[in-house]
């Protein structure tokens, strides 16, 4: 008779948890983050409308009072997205990044966009960066309701993508403020050729090439690093099953 021995039984397989230090973007983001708002947010909180960055069209007189509470609910949004993006503090703390996302959600991009949305029709920078704003404010708005409701209906695959996209929108006032210096360095020069003098011309100018370059390119890296690891993700199953 002969005895079979018993083999070992395989270790369970441990759920391997993304480290803090293996994503070395996210420190860096959020430094960029904080700093971007502590340049923005202090003329606004000081209730003096001559401080603001944007001139108010005498056409609408609550604009400063309407961009002031934009650039609030804008600032939570971009300060609770750097925390949600973040892989080691979701997988640690499951029950803060639902918190946060509530906030993120409701206390940040909603209020924020249907801001953004009355703020972008009443610009004084003209019909292009009106069309880049309005937008941007209604995408805003979309993919974020649309990573909710993936939320609640626990689909999560899909509401990380939703959420990126969001992300990209939410943190793309910061390309459009690099883009604009970028094109008055550049464009300055033309004022008296290009432009022929006109200030405002140049500026609006200025304005509708930041406002459209500032968000469609984050969002087109976003879909493009989506489809990179969604792609990579499918291969890896792939083998796994094969």
């Amino acid at each position: 008779m002969t005895t079979t021995t018993p083999r070992p039984a395989a270790p369970s397989a441990q759920v391997s948890r993304p480290r803090w230090w293996r994503r070395p973007w996210v420190a860096p983001l959020m430094v960029v983050a904080v700093a971007f708002i502590a340049f923005s947010l202090p003329p606004y909180l000081s209730l003096d409308p001559a401080r603001s960055r944007v001139p108010a069209p005498d056409f609408f007189p609550p604009h400063f009072v309407m961009l002031s509470l934009h650039v609030v609910f804008g600032s939570i949004a971009m300060i609770t997205c750097c925390l949600q993006i973040w892989p080691w503090f979701r997988a640690r703390y499951p029950r803060a990044h639902r918190l946060i996302g509530r906030v993120y959600v409701f206390g940040g991009c909603l209020p924020a966009g249907v801001l953004g949305l009355v703020v972008g029709v009443a610009t004084p920078y003209g019909p292009v960066t009106r069309a880049s704003d309005v937008t941007l404010a209604l995408l805003w708005l979309g993919v974020t309701v649309a990573g909710w409701r993936m939320a609640r209906q626990r689909r999560f695959v899909d509401h990380r993508r939703w959420m990126i996209r969001s992300f990209a929108l939410t943190m793309s006032i910061i390309t459009n403020r690099l883009y604009s210096v970028l094109f008055v360095i550049l464009l300055e020069p033309q004022l008296e050729t290009t432009f022929h003098g006109d200030v405002e011309l140049m500026v609006a100018t200025v304005s509708g090439l930041a406002t459209w370059l500032g968000w469609v390119l984050p969002l087109l890296v976003a879909e493009w690093w989506l489809e990179r690891g969604d792609a990579a993700k499918r291969r890896a199953r792939a083998r796994r099953t094969a």
